[in-house]
């Protein structure tokens, strides 16, 4: 058996899951998501804020600490579309590397899919072949297949991103998410293009930030609570009602939401328009929600070679 650690640095959140592996088997030991918004502002000056650095470094600093008390003999991180998008992530990267003892690596957004689909569908039993859905800040993924990626895209829209360009409004006007949804409709038309297959999937599996969010607030229950979210199975209907709820809400009465976590009340909008149109356009009648993702396929690729 070894332990291991993964760290996902991504536009909205900065994650870590410290895990035991024995073979194919993985067991969380430790799993922590705090909002760190490194990708503020990315999308408009391609360049991350120094106020985002040392956000998201004083959060690994906080996670090397527990890696170190876990005792975690393998450690790999991931920076993800904010990195990607940013001139100067080596402003960031060079005391992250200093924090973590391990650099972050740029993946591109295909590697991503490929660790997402891992982690998400190992275990499942639900019919094949899955779409997993990977919602995060600043850019979305789509991959399908059996047991391994079949075939992925990701594309430029996520829930940073989406909120920036296009949701100003408090709560967003009308035409705002319209002209939001038409956006994300008109990428979904590329992805059909790129990825025909996605429409044979039979089980669209979500993970990330916004899908739990998503069902946390329709179950009406703490983020934390995984074990009522994990394998949750969240109905085109439900999600269309959680979307219109959140985006007819000021910020001042959407905070108030239980399952909607502080720092996700401005950008969570944006994200279930993602997610609700993802529904619509491949005609899912529900979706398994999923804790493992990422992160999960991060600490699967440090097993023993």
């Amino acid at each position: 058996m070894t332990r291991v650690a993964a760290v996902d640095i991504g536009t909205n959140s900065t994650r870590l899951l410290v895990a035991d592996l024995d073979g194919d088997e993985l067991r969380a030991v430790d799993r922590r998501t705090r909002i760190t918004r490194l990708g503020q502002g990315v999308d408009s000056a391609r360049r991350l804020h120094p106020d985002a650095i040392d956000r998201t470094l004083a959060v690994l600093r906080e996670y090397r600490q527990v890696i170190d008390e876990l005792g975690a003999e393998r450690t790999r991180a991931t920076a993800t579309s904010a990195s990607r998008d940013a001139a100067n992530r080596d402003a960031f990267f060079d005391p992250a590397e200093r924090v973590l003892g391990v650099r972050p690596e740029l993946i591109s957004g295909e590697t991503e899919a490929g660790l997402t689909f891992a982690g998400a569908t190992a275990g499942l039993h639900e019919p094949a072949p899955f779409l997993v859905l990977d919602v995060g800040g600043g850019s979305t993924e789509l991959i399908v297949g059996h047991t391994a990626p079949e075939g992925l895209v990701s594309v430029d829209i996520g829930c940073v991103r989406l909120t920036e360009q296009y949701l100003h409004g408090d709560p967003p006007a009308p035409e705002e998410l319209s002209q939001a949804v038409s956006v994300v409709r008109d990428h979904l038309g590329d992805v059909d293009r790129e990825l025909p297959a996605a429409h044979g999937a039979k089980t669209l599996v979500g993970t990330a930030g916004t899908v739990w969010t998503m069902a946390a607030v329709e179950l009406g229950v703490d983020p934390s609570a995984s074990e009522r979210i994990h394998h949750f199975r969240l109905t085109r209907a439900a999600a269309e009602d959680v979307f219109r709820t959140l985006a007819t809400e000021p910020a001042d009465r959407r905070r108030h939401n239980p399952g909607l976590e502080p720092g996700r009340v401005d950008v969570i909008v944006g994200g279930a328009i993602v997610v609700v149109s993802v529904m619509r356009h491949y005609g899912f009648d529900e979706m398994l929600v999923s804790e493992a993702d990422i992160l999960d396929g991060l600490a699967r690729s440090l097993r023993d070679p």
